[in-house]
């Protein structure tokens, strides 16, 4: 009994934090803290968010929570979330991920501007930037054709093949990117689409199949934080480091050879930037590997999400569909694709897009660490310091469900981003952060919207895509899921 009480003690002690402090919020519970389902799996944590949100929404900007017996400052406020990511960024520029990945745990990881702190991440960005530009995305836009036509001959394969349970969506745009990304940015082939694909797909698959880890490792460490100091998280697998930086010398080793036998590759893409920065910086093969992961790791598995997500509200509305095909089909060349630049001006093409990105964020939340102390207003509440090191929680999924925002969240209605720069006027408001916002926004946005828009006009022109009976009818997350997907998968 004196065990369990010391216990109970251990596990509550740090619940007077936010009282101390005078923020308010919802009372904590042992164990769990303000997340009931943390070890059940039986919701996805998102939706513990939303219930705390819809409660206090029109009583402060941020209240306090606790992961566990960790406390963290769920922000309420869209214009705060705005403060956090744009105006006071300086006050808020490292993500809690920094705390949890270093080089020695994990090498590519720790080397992705998504986990990199101040000055270090500066200078990735800085590095990496250039290797993004629309000039550069545009040569490799033949690429995306060349894809578009194995996955469609790939379809026409399943189509003929006996009825099974549909076409597995989530599966089919991992093909595409996997696909795409290697080709982009190594020069080489997946062979996704083959009935002989190379390993790459299946190391790819590998690595975002580890969501019990990273759950299992979060709940540990927002139990103890002190355990982030003593293990560290590796996101990438030494066996997939491996296969990747192999992959990487393979990639290196074969474009020299070309350049030595006198022959100009056809395209300047980004292994061919990567090559002079490499030069450049005197980078060996394992660094030049980290630089090009961050292609790799922010291509693969969140653009094939956003696009299979964006397939599933296509199938349900045919309508819709329908709209979007006419648009797309009245832009064909003579080739039967769309130019380049008039892929980024179709008006019902990008409000499809971004509506999808609001029902189906590719990030639920992000959680941002104080770097530097500040002072915050709370609406009806009084002011408050965040100290230094406190984890700042923006629920970017409950500004984007809020009926007061986007009426009929649920509903997909692309014509809520038909109004000039609508996207550019609801980022600004805080309730549309697709891909984040201010200096760290997503560095790979427009290649990943020039990959989903592709994969669009080739599949929308080429069939007609309905709902498989598989797949549920509503929009409910994998509570197991670490980046959002429906649960049970998409059958089209």
């Amino acid at each position: 009994l004196l065990l369990l009480g010391l216990f109970y003690v251990f596990m509550t002690w740090n619940f007077g934090y936010w009282r101390k402090r005078k923020v308010p919020g919802p009372k904590p519970h042992c164990f769990t803290g303000n997340y009931p389902h943390m070890y059940n799996m039986k919701r996805h944590s998102v939706y513990d968010l939303n219930d705390i949100y819809s409660e206090y929404k029109h009583k402060f900007d941020a209240v306090g929570i606790y992961g566990a017996r960790s406390p963290q400052l769920l922000v309420i406020s869209p214009q705060l979330a705005r403060r956090v990511f744009v105006s006071d960024f300086k006050h808020f520029h490292d993500n809690e991920i920094s705390l949890m990945v270093d080089e020695k745990s994990d090498f590519i990881m720790a080397n992705n501007p998504f986990s990199q702190i101040g000055d270090e991440w500066k200078q990735r960005r800085a590095d990496i930037t250039p290797g993004l530009t629309m000039g550069r995305i545009k040569t490799v836009y033949p690429v995306t054709q060349e894809v578009c036509q194995k996955m469609t001959d790939w379809l026409r394969k399943q189509i003929r093949l006996p009825p099974s349970g549909g076409i597995d969506a989530k599966d089919m745009s991992l093909r595409f990117t996997s696909e795409m990304v290697t080709d982009c940015v190594l020069g080489l082939k997946a062979e996704s689409f083959s009935d002989k694909p190379t390993p790459i797909m299946g190391y790819i698959k590998d690595l975002f199949a580890q969501s019990w880890t990273f759950i299992i490792y979060f709940v540990l460490v927002s139990t103890l934080p002190a355990l982030r100091h003593v293990f560290k998280l590796r996101f990438v697998p030494l066996r997939i480091e491996n296969f990747f930086v192999n992959l990487m010398q393979t990639a290196i080793d074969a474009r020299r050879q070309q350049l030595a036998a006198g022959k100009q590759f056809e395209r300047v893409d980004f292994l061919d930037y990567i090559l002079h920065l490499g030069k450049k910086k005197n980078l060996d093969t394992r660094h030049l590997t980290a630089h090009t992961m961050t292609f790799l790791l922010d291509g693969f598995e969140t653009t094939a999400l956003v696009l299979s997500h964006l397939l599933l509200l296509l199938s349900r509305d045919q309508e819709a569909q329908q709209k979007l095909r006419e648009e797309l089909e009245a832009h064909l060349n003579d080739k039967g694709i769309i130019d380049f630049e008039k892929l980024n001006e179709l008006p019902f093409l990008d409000a499809c897009v971004q509506e999808s990105l609001r029902i189906f964020p590719p990030a639920f939340m992000s959680n941002k660490l104080c770097t530097e102390p500040i002072e915050l207003p709370n609406k009806t509440g009084e002011n408050f310091t965040v100290e230094r090191g406190t984890t700042v929680v923006v629920p970017h999924y409950c500004f984007m469900m809020d009926e007061e925002f986007f009426p009929d969240p649920q509903a997909f209605k692309p014509e809520r981003f038909m109004q000039p720069d609508a996207a550019k006027m609801y980022r600004e408001q805080g309730v549309f952060m697709a891909f984040g916002d201010g200096p760290r926004v997503c560095i790979g946005m427009r290649f990943a919207l020039t990959q989903i828009k592709g994969a669009l006009v080739e599949l929308l022109t080429k069939f007609i895509i309905r709902v498989n009976p598989k797949t549920r009818s509503d929009n409910e997350y994998d509570p197991t899921a670490f980046i959002g997907t429906v649960k049970g998968g998409i059958w089209l």
